[in-house]
């Protein structure tokens, strides 16, 4: 009895160690066809919802993205300084994931950084995005990825203005705007 209670313990163990593995919170579906269910917040309700993950076939990825969107969303890339759409702009609205719709800034939280990206003190909810350890290119940086399609979005560090201190260096090819009133 105390071996099957020692069995259950490691394989429940096994299945956490799996879930943070992979980043989430449990295991991630087998196939592209399956979604977990994850609460995100919606600004056009105000509120949170619950939503089904994205999960795309590298195929289907690129039948929907245009090369750059494909090339940062889904290989890591990272455009030119200076060059996004997004890097410039003043508008009032929000700033969604051009991979899933999800949304993921404001641009009441967008300041001008100096760096030719556009950079934000927070995401529109916490639970919008995910960070993950980001050790390429010989240092270690915080990757910010969107929750529901695990597109990459850009970076974030801690040299930005109050009130948080943090700079969400994004992408804009990773970022679709949507003017609001």
């Amino acid at each position: 009895m105390k071996y099957r209670a020692l069995l259950s313990g490691l394989l429940l163990l096994g299945a956490t160690a799996a879930g943070i593995a992979t980043g989430g919170f449990g295991i991630q579906p087998a196939t592209a066809d399956a979604a977990s269910r994850i609460r995100i917040y919606a600004a056009d309700k105000g509120g949170y919802v619950m939503s089904d993950e994205v999960v795309k076939t590298k195929e289907a990825w690129k039948k929907t993205l245009t090369p750059e969107q494909f090339h940062v969303l889904r290989e890591k890339g990272t455009e030119r300084p200076f060059t996004g759409k997004y890097a410039a702009s003043h508008e009032h609205g929000i700033y969604r994931c051009a991979g899933c719709g999800l949304d993921l800034f404001r641009s009441e939280d967008k300041f001008e950084s100096g760096t030719g990206w556009p950079s934000f003190t927070r995401p529109i909810a916490p639970e919008n995005i995910r960070t993950v350890v980001d050790k390429s290119f010989f240092s270690t940086r915080t990757e910010v990825v969107c929750r529901r399609c695990g597109g990459h979005i850009g970076h974030v560090f801690d040299d930005g203005p109050k009130p948080t201190g943090l700079r969400y260096c994004m992408n804009s090819a990773a970022l679709e705007f949507v003017a609001t009133k």
